[in-house]
């Protein structure tokens, strides 16, 4: 299906035809044409029609629907369990013209010939890595462990050792189908995705993928037609859940790896070319490859690698560094990609206390968009400021555009005042305000009958501004 069939022509009307039109709200929309627009925006999942499921009449509509409402890209999973991870499952080539699903993975590298205590550290290393950001906790989400040693037993022996020490998905990385057969061994229960079926070993691969229930990389660096026919004859053979690799090359062969990964997935969606409508993997490790260069060097030239791929349609990205400043600026930039834009980040309204206020404290107020909320919680904490934050709800907009576009006003603010009953709280009747909101101080003022300070415009004043003006 073309990506301007799946998403320009499809209406709510295509949908709800094939709906069985009995509004009976188990899906817990209020009727059928709700629903139809909910899966057109996909914002709803088919399955939650239980007629569809349960009745056999519906069976032929079910298919209909599922047909018409599959992703251009394939969604596999990797791993079983909570920490199991979904790639691929994309709807759109472009951001702004839905929202982007299922963000980019990224893998850390092991290998079978490291020391067990150091293997161990490593994997450790990787399964704690944790970082939150505008409230969301940002993680790593799976190993990738190399056979450098090409011998089946010590590959095993690796995969069955980290197995014991984390619940992360795996991937089984080696063109030896002798050693991926070997970790299938001790890992099949937990899913592991298999690296990498080629144009000399693809037979043995699709064998072993097959045998598992595993998905299945087919990998044909800087050769496209090759990954095609890689891909339709895997398919051919029963093999649903594949990834392709393009091949990520460095330095002078960057041009070619993006323009590998874009032609790819353009295929998928303007020529609905279901042999590369697959999730597409990258491997930013082989920046290590390059003789050249200190270890800082390589790191860093890993960590643009990366960045471009994740902006370039990868689904799941192979990694070697763990170091914290090479990874936080990947994490963070597949954070802000992969949020929905017609949703703003938004945090619960309400009253928010820091550290231990008493009746004279300091009571402010802020916007519930998710990035101002925490950099002021941030200013806040780091000051030691003992405060009660009042949060007004602007639909998840930043104090300035919600003044602008009166998702903040006077009236808010004054009903969410009264919502947290902060007057219990406190004797006094003084509110601070941000320094962004400065136009509404005087109709706050008079329509709640608290005084109004002015703030100021960077939350990062806010402790200087209380030891100046709050008495």
């Amino acid at each position: 299906m073309s990506e301007k069939t799946s998403l320009r022509d499809l209406s709510p009307i295509d949908v709800y035809r094939l709906l069985p039109k009995t509004n009976c709200k188990k899906c817990g929309f209020a009727n059928c044409v709700a629903f139809a627009a909910k899966l057109v925006s996909r914002e709803a999942a088919l399955e939650l029609c239980k007629p569809l499921l349960e009745q056999k009449q519906y069976a032929r509509a079910y298919r209909q629907l599922s047909e018409m409402l599959k992703p251009p890209i394939r969604e596999i999973i990797i791993g079983t369990g909570k920490r199991s991870v979904k790639v691929g499952g994309k709807f759109v080539m472009y951001r702004h013209e839905l929202a982007f699903h299922n963000p980019t993975s990224i893998a850390i590298d092991v290998t079978d010939e490291t020391p067990d205590d150091e293997l161990i550290l490593r994997v450790k290393k990787v399964d704690s890595f944790s970082y939150v950001y505008i409230g969301e906790e940002l993680r790593l989400n799976m190993i990738a462990v190399r056979s450098t040693s090409d011998n089946p037993a010590r590959f095993k022996a690796a995969v069955n050792k980290i197995i014991d020490n984390t619940q992360l998905p795996l991937i089984l990385c080696s063109f030896n189908p002798k050693v991926i057969h070997a970790g299938l061994q001790t890992a099949a229960k937990s899913r592991p995705l298999i690296y990498a079926a080629t144009k000399d070993n693809w037979k043995d691969m699709a064998e072993l993928a097959l045998s598992y229930g595993c998905p299945l990389v087919a990998f044909a660096p800087n050769n496209l037609k090759l990954l095609k026919s890689l891909a339709k004859t895997l398919m051919d053979c029963g093999v649903k859940d594949i990834a392709l690799d393009p091949g990520t090359f460095p330095d002078q062969g960057l041009s070619d790896t993006l323009s590998n990964f874009t032609m790819m997935r353009r295929s998928a969606y303007r020529r609905g070319d279901e042999a590369l409508g697959f999730p597409l993997v990258g491997t930013p490790i082989t920046a290590w490859t390059q003789q050249a260069g200190t270890q800082e060097t390589k790191t860093w030239n890993e960590a643009y690698l990366a960045s471009m791929l994740i902006v370039r349609y990868a689904d799941l990205l192979i990694m070697h560094s763990d170091e914290g400043w090479a990874l936080l600026p990947n994490v963070i930039l597949r954070q802000n990609i992969y949020t929905d834009p017609s949703k703003p980040k938004a945090v619960e309204p309400g009253m928010k206390t820091f550290g231990k206020p008493n009746e004279n404290s300091p009571v402010l107020m802020t916007a519930n968009f998710s990035l101002t909320y925490y950099t002021v919680a941030s200013d806040i904490e780091t000051a030691g400021i003992d405060c009660y934050l009042i949060v007004v709800d602007t639909e998840g907009l930043a104090v300035d555009c919600s003044v602008a576009g009166r998702k903040l006003t006077a009236d808010k603010v004054a009903e969410t005042l009264r919502k947290t009953k902060i007057e219990e709280k406190v004797k006094h009747r003084k509110l601070v305000i941000p320094g962004k909101a400065a136009r509404l101080s005087g109709e706050i003022q008079d329509l709640t009958g608290w005084e109004v300070l002015v703030g100021p415009q960077d939350s990062s004043g806010i402790p200087s501004f209380l030891r100046e003006q709050w008495k």
